[in-house]
């Protein structure tokens, strides 16, 4: 039986942080680093955007050369499913082997939202996208003329109907709730980036879902909740991800929106850390979990500075971004329980921002093609002040300024 000092389960961008922060901050011990895939870990933005169009190739998205791992005495295992975690024995076992741990870090990520069985979702033609094998599958779908249904008016579900746009497919988004971009966006971001997408030539359908997928073996024709039917090629889901939390219940972990932890990033049992799109924290008051590269990579860096001995805790300014076209969106904050928006027009056609507030208290910003804006909006965020709404909303002000209070 292996054993280790510090297993890392999951080989994306939370898994291969905490295994590099170890090493930088001086950790001797042995360090296993498990992926499921067989590809060596890699960025997962650029499948929605540059990889999915073929600008990237696969080379580019790999985080880091193999030789960083030999150098850096990470023990690198790909094609590696773990089955089962017994926290009591501090053991993990794989698939033909078992691994006996001192510390653990969970940081397998999240799982996609799919359509149901049951109204077609298993069907050929249908699609999620989460990682390379999905972005390849979809790929060679992509030729001009065929018609694009995606179901979600997310992130995803958007960079995916830009790709598609780009290489020539006729792209329909429909999307259940009564505008884009809901859960994340104020009604003015969600309208600006609805007619950025309509000018392309995008069809969007809000408070609209799937009724039923149709088609022998492979989806031809959509049946949607309007009563309307029409011709697909393609369906791809962006209908949300869920915290891949299995592994860990299955333990006897708490869970709480994903992987219970505390602000160190420690679960309810000492040895076992989590860090990533599975972790839920306490942040401000109230639990949450964040499903961000910045995150997976903030989070995980403090789980490792704790396994090496010190003792912080997680307080981040969350930040996000989504390229669609040629809009750069930015967020800074989080804008749960706004009251209030004020918007500013940027130095060109195309830019601007949105800032929210809960009565005179900056919560979040959204950024198109304003990087002025969303990095004085992150300051501010960060330091804890607040913004003058007045001088905000006068476009010939100088944001900058506001950092000098």
């Amino acid at each position: 039986m292996d054993r280790v000092d510090v297993a890392i389960v999951g080989a994306g961008q939370a898994g291969i942080s905490v295994a590099a922060k170890l090493r930088r901050q001086g950790f001797e011990g042995r360090v296993m680093l498990l992926g499921e895939e067989e590809a060596a870990p890699y960025q997962r933005p650029p499948l929605s955007k540059k990889y999915l169009t073929r600008e990237f190739d696969l080379e580019r998205l790999f985080l880091r050369p193999r030789i960083f791992f030999e150098e850096n005495r990470i023990e690198l295992c790909t094609g590696q499913k773990c089955i089962e975690v017994d926290p009591e024995r501090k053991i993990l076992e794989l698939r033909n082997s078992r691994v006996e741990y001192q510390n653990l870090v969970l940081a397998v990520g999240s799982a996609p939202r799919r359509l149901p069985e049951n109204i077609g979702g298993s069907k050929e033609g249908v699609f999620v996208l989460r990682d390379i094998a999905d972005a390849d599958s979809i790929a060679k779908e992509f030729s001009p003329g065929r018609n694009l249904l995606v179901v979600g008016g997310g992130y995803i579900g958007l960079e995916v109907a830009s790709s598609a746009k780009s290489k020539g497919l006729k792209v329909t988004v429909i999307e259940m709730a009564e505008r884009i971009l809901q859960r994340v966006a104020a009604p003015e971001t969600s309208l600006r980036m609805r007619d950025l997408h309509v000018a392309k030539g995008v069809e969007i359908k809000e408070g609209i879902g799937v009724e039923f997928l149709g088609g022998e073996k492979r989806v031809s024709e959509v049946a949607l909740t309007d009563g309307s039917s029409h011709p697909v090629d393609i369906v791809v889901a962006g209908i949300g991800i869920l915290p891949r939390d299995e592994l860990a219940g299955a333990g006897g972990l708490k869970i709480d929106n994903g992987i219970w932890t505390n602000s160190r990033g420690q679960t309810s049992v000492e040895s076992i850390w989590a860090a990533g799109d599975c972790a839920s924290f306490p942040w401000k008051g109230k639990r949450i979990r964040l499903e961000s590269v910045q995150n997976a990579i903030d989070q995980a860096e403090m789980v490792a500075v704790n396994i090496a001995g010190d003792e912080i805790c997680y307080d981040p300014t969350p930040w996000f971004w989504s390229d669609q076209y040629d809009a750069k969106l930015q967020i800074a904050g989080l804008c749960t329980g706004y009251d209030n928006v004020v918007a500013r027009k940027g130095a060109s056609e195309d830019s601007f921002s949105h800032w929210y507030f809960k009565g005179d208290q900056l919560l979040a910003v959204d950024a198109v093609n304003d990087s002025r804006a969303y990095m004085v909006g992150k300051r501010l965020l960060e330091s804890g002040e607040t913004a003058d709404k007045n001088a905000i909303s006068d476009s010939k002000s100088n944001l900058k300024l506001l950092l000098k209070r």
